[in-house]
């Protein structure tokens, strides 16, 4: 198994956002990213991207589909698509991925189906739902109502594909939750309980993140 960061455009977003309490005039600098997940019988990729990103100024955008060519990888190669969420940067690409089966959280499926019109199948979970051996979506809710991570679990170690939960791993080291929640209480669970030594976070965000080689 390996897990892999695709990275396909850059923007920034206000400080606020990034951070509770953080100063609205001042822009963070954040990158746009999927994750693959290859399995010995499976191509898994967490989020959907996007190729339009209204309101953004974007900065070598070239779209989740082209990112993934460039590592030889096809969109008709994803067998499993899970969406983290439905906001446009995490699930407007899905119908790129025309063989997939597509898991997503229910209260998102309810916000998201119109991006969904041409999957062949289409899995909703409530709480969490395992994937494959070793890969599991799990409800948070911090983010949006039924925002969800990927959990990816490789030996002793438990690699945690954040979505929206936290935009940077600042969030995660400093216990500061994002200024963009819809629970902050969840938000706030998520970075603690995702700070301990077992678990290696994953942020669709973070500049910091080395993209296009496998972690593992």
């Amino acid at each position: 198994m390996s897990i892999t960061p695709v990275l396909y455009g850059k923007s920034v977003l206000p400080e606020s956002m990034v951070f509770k309490g953080g100063a609205k005039e001042k822009n963070l600098p954040i990158v746009f990213l999927v994750y693959l997940i290859k399995t010995k019988d499976k191509m898994i990729l967490v989020d959907a991207g996007c190729e339009t990103m209204p309101g953004f100024v974007m900065e070598d955008f070239i779209g989740p589909v082209k990112a993934l060519e460039k590592i030889n990888v096809s969109a008709d190669e994803i067998t499993d698509l899970v969406i983290t969420h439905a906001h446009h940067d995490h699930i407007a690409s899905a119908n790129r991925f025309k063989n997939a089966v597509v898991y997503i959280q229910e209260e998102e499926y309810k916000s998201g189906k119109k991006y969904l019109t041409e999957s062949k199948e289409i899995v909703t979970f409530d709480d969490e739902y395992t994937i494959c051996e070793n890969v599991k979506a799990i409800k948070i809710g911090g983010h949006s109502k039924g925002s969800s991570i990927v959990e990816v679990t490789n030996g002793d170690k438990i690699y945690v594909i954040a979505g929206d939960e936290c935009y940077l791993k600042d969030c995660i080291d400093k216990q500061i939750p994002t200024g963009a929640s819809c629970c902050e209480e969840k938000s706030l669970a998520f970075i603690q309980k995702y700070k301990k030594d077992c678990y290696v976070p994953l942020i669709c965000h973070d500049p910091m993140v080395a993209t296009g080689k496998p972690l593992y």
